[in-house]
């Protein structure tokens, strides 16, 4: 009976929180919290997932997923971003039996080195910039098919001599279902605020976003579908760049052609939508793919979609390690690379106590 009382208040504490705008692209600070964190996740669409198995990364965009499965587990995800910015996450889990398990992450981006000059023009040196978080995240079972979890994180960002720090937090549900291979998550993000501004007496808002998540695995074939439902706390998230002629514009009287009530609603829902499978061809091997409706749409050059807003992935387990790689096209300039590995330190630590036993 407790654990539903927990549950009830968790999931009214999602819906009693402020009601944050959403912020978009360019209007909020500390983006980079919104990175796809792990090839796994860029792979299959780039956001978040709900797949409950002990995967140590999914557990930043999704705390409810950490499990005590999880204990000693270690992941380091690095991406090749666009030009010389990288990002990277170490993630290490440990579990406590009366109390739940624990995550810590370190990330970090790096966006390279800048020249600095003056307003003539004239250079006088260079200056780097980079942003950071550590992230504290917990979750526990309060029965055998419900979860909770969440993130406590510090960020700290620093532009050439300009700097500024905040806090935020993430809350998270899960309903799980192992025997049907079915879970579903909702997940609250970046709940908070910046607490040093760059400049003296401005401060802005935090990337904020309210999530639904599903999978569903098949049962005689080792295939699994992931659903997100993002952004939940906005309808409309389209974007209208003026330096762009938009494909609806009529090319000789620059009038605009009136999308149809039913078209328009499917264009601002899908935006919404990102989906993504996943196939375990063995225990060894895995292919991986998604699609992003939205950043298709807001990143294409209309004469040449080609694959944007296309993913796909690949993981692979050999020996005691997993990897996994993904190529995630965002626009025609580029598709960045993602890297993960991870592994479990009690795999190498029962090696070595059967050897010692064996002497």
């Amino acid at each position: 009976m407790k654990y539903r009382y927990t549950l009830l208040l968790f999931v009214a504490f999602l819906f009693i929180i402020p009601q944050t705008h959403a912020q978009r692209g360019g209007e909020s600070t500390f983006e980079f919290l919104n990175l796809p964190n792990s090839a796994r996740i860029a792979a299959m669409g780039g956001d978040y997932l709900a797949i409950y198995d002990n995967d140590i990364t999914l557990a930043l965009a999704n705390p409810s997923l950490i499990s005590e499965s999880m204990h000693n587990n270690l992941g380091f995800s690095f991406v090749d971003y666009y030009t010389d910015i990288n990002y990277g996450y170490a993630q290490y889990a440990r579990n406590f039996t009366k109390v739940g398990t624990f995550v810590a992450t370190l990330q970090f981006i790096n966006y390279g080195q800048f020249d600095r000059a003056d307003e003539t023009g004239q250079r006088n040196g260079t200056f780097s910039a980079g942003e950071y978080a550590l992230n504290i995240g917990w979750g526990r079972r309060l029965s055998p098919h419900w979860s909770i979890g969440a993130n406590i994180k510090g960020i700290y960002s620093s532009f050439e001599s300009y700097n500024s720090f905040g806090l935020a937090v993430d809350v998270s549900g899960s309903y799980i279902h192992e025997k049907a291979g079915f879970t579903a998550s909702i997940v609250a993000r970046n709940i908070g605020l910046q607490l040093g501004s760059y400049y003296s007496g401005q401060t802005h808002p935090l990337p904020f976003e309210l999530q639904l998540g599903l999978s569903q695995g098949l049962k005689h074939l080792p295939l699994r579908f992931s659903f997100l439902y993002h952004t939940m706390q906005e309808w409309d998230l389209t974007y209208e760049d003026p330096y762009v002629v938009s494909e609806n514009t009529d090319p000789i009287t620059g009038e605009e052609n009136t999308q149809s009530g039913f078209v328009d609603f499917g264009d601002k829902l899908m935006r919404h939508i990102v989906l993504g499978a996943e196939l375990n061809i063995t225990n060894f091997l895995s292919l991986r793919g998604g699609y992003n409706y939205g950043r298709r749409q807001d990143n294409q050059v209309t004469t040449k979609k080609s694959t944007v807003g296309f993913s796909w992935g690949i993981g692979i387990r050999v020996s005691k390690f997993h990897f996994s790689y993904a190529r995630s096209t965002y626009h025609l300039a580029g598709s960045p690379n993602y890297i993960t590995l991870t592994f479990n330190l009690q795999e190498f630590t029962k090696k070595v106590t059967a050897e010692g036993s064996m002497q």
